[in-house]
């Protein structure tokens, strides 16, 4: 029988990229928005995985508006920990593996070192407070063949991201300020669905295990703008500027690298490097007539 694997958060940009895998795969999906399934409730959950017999939870759900969480607060912990909760109750109780994704934003960014997956928490703003909560919630059970995997500035052909921003506001600008002293590196939602459809759907573990996945490299989101309107051949000037320059409601971390090689040696792969991968979405969204 193929393991049937509850996918949530499926219209975001990790769930439509695993989506958009899923074909490949001999696994039975079952997609759900919160209007097909709504974590937050714990009964509606435990229905669902009853009546579908499900084997795996991949959570890609989250409550992601950084600034907005900083005054819907209750709603950001409701989605980011709350529900990831009811998530990992059921997990446990059901003996269901439960992959869960979470961030770089769980620390302060005031380090000068990649970030090893048991480094202190410390997050800056309340969206990352919730997500270390959700974290926390998961750590609370004994759950086997599980995962927490943090990742960092994602984006992809699917939904609202920094690459589309940027190649929207170059139809409307003629030059463009980015941010230069926040560093990290960009991760293409399809590269992180196809290490967890290859490597975690069926890995197994005693315990839960916590790792790092984004792409190779390291830039700054100014780096990240110029390489993205070179690759779709825009014309629109971008200038470097300090986060000084650009307040926002929330703080963001400035450094946020995380260290990758325990679960490059775990699972023996190579992960692409930022630039390569942006090419490649740049190009799906070419074939998608999304841009020019």
């Amino acid at each position: 029988m193929s393991k049937k694997i509850l996918v949530t958060g499926a219209e975001g940009q990790l769930g439509s990229e695993i989506k958009e895998l899923s074909k490949n795969y001999a696994f039975e999906f079952f997609f759900t928005e919160v209007e097909q399934l709504d974590i937050t409730d714990k009964g509606a959950i435990t229905n669902f995985v009853m009546e579908n017999k499900i084997d795996n939870i991949i959570n890609c759900a989250a409550y992601t508006a950084v600034d907005k969480a900083e005054t819907e607060k209750d709603l950001a912990d409701l989605i980011n920990h709350r529900a990831v909760h009811n998530l990992a109750e059921i997990a446990v109780k059901y003996e269901i593996a439960l992959i869960h994704i979470s961030t770089d934003y769980v620390f302060d960014g005031k380090g000068f070192q990649p970030y090893v997956t048991d480094h202190p928490t410390s997050p800056v703003n309340h969206y990352g407070k919730t997500k270390l909560d959700g974290e926390k919630a998961i750590l609370g059970f004994n759950l086997k063949n599980s995962f927490i995997i943090r990742t960092s500035w994602v984006y992809s052909s699917f939904g609202n991201n920094f690459v589309k921003t940027m190649l929207r506001l170059d139809e409307e600008k003629k030059e463009l300020n980015v941010i230069n002293d926040q560093v990290g590196v960009p991760t293409y939602a399809a590269d992180l669905a196809l290490f967890i459809l290859d490597h975690l759907v069926e890995a197994k573990n005693d315990r839960l295990e916590i790792y790092h996945y984004t792409n190779e490299g390291v830039c700054s989101w100014y780096d990240f703008a110029k390489k993205i309107m070179k690759l779709g051949n825009r014309d629109c000037k971008v200038n470097p500027v300090p986060t000084t320059s650009y307040p926002t409601p929330a703080k963001r971390p400035y450094y946020s690298l995380m260290d990758k090689e325990p679960l490059k040696k775990r699972f023996n792969i190579e992960i692409p490097y930022w630039e390569d991968s942006l090419e490649k979405c740049i190009q799906q969204l070419k074939v998608a007539s999304n841009i020019k």
